[in-house]
Formats: C-alpha cells, structure tokens, sequence
C-alpha cells in the first residue's frame, strides 16, 4: 500500500459537516486493497466513516471477515486521528487480532503503528458470541 496513494483518496472524502476528511485502506491476506473514505450527512447517524466503508466495502468484492492482516487510517488533520469506537468494532471483526493498524496525519510527519489488540484490546469477537 503505497502512502501517498491513501492521501490521494482524502480527495473523495465528504467531511461537509465537521470539515474532517479521513481515508482508510484494509489489506486482506491476500494484498488486495480496499479504500474507503468517510461521508458525513445531514442526518448525522446516517454517516459513514472511512474505516467501515473501505472494510464493508471488500465484501462485495469477495473479502471475509477475518481475513485481513492490515488497515492504514490518514486524516487531513495535523495530528494522527484514531478510529472511534464503532470503527474499532468492525476492525476488530474484519482483522486478525495482532493485525497491523497504521495511524498517520496529514503531512506524514506522525505515524503511529499498533497491533489491533493494542488499540483495542476488548472488542467483542466471534468466539465471544458462539458457544
């Protein structure tokens, strides 16, 4: 995943509201790529965040939840935005629990780069629901 490519894609972004534009690329096992980027609405429930988009985007795709190894999150802010909770929810689906997640703000001067379970060590997972 090439960096300046993610930036590129801040472009499509729909912060029409609160001015924040963020895109996000999920990588499955398999390298493919998926963006996403998010899309503020009126109604502000009905928004989307970049995260989800790029991941539940991948389904018609093909993808599986489970089967992604990385996603890397830029804002155009000038500092590392992390994702929110209902975004870490979905990750936490979507990834691998020692998944690479990579935080970077606009002019790539800041870089962050955990493992999921460092972010977000207690999401509710699939073997958490199954008996």
């Amino acid at each position: 995943m090439k960096i300046t490519e993610l930036k590129e894609k801040l472009k499509f972004a729909q912060g029409i509201y609160s001015g924040v534009k963020v895109a996000s690329c999920a990588v499955d096992k398999d390298g493919r790529e998926f963006f996403g980027v998010n899309c503020e609405n009126a109604a502000y429930p009905s928004g989307l965040c970049a995260e989800r988009s790029a991941l539940f985007g991948s389904v018609v795709h093909g993808s599986h939840i489970g089967e992604f190894k990385e996603i890397h999150i830029i804002s155009n802010l000038n500092k590392v935005l992390y994702p929110c909770g209902a975004c870490l929810q979905v990750i936490t689906q979507f990834l691998k629990r020692d998944a690479k997640v990579y935080l970077y703000n606009y002019d790539l001067s800041e870089t962050k780069e955990y493992f999921l379970y460092e972010v977000f060590p207690f999401g509710v997972r699939d073997e958490d629901i199954k008996n």
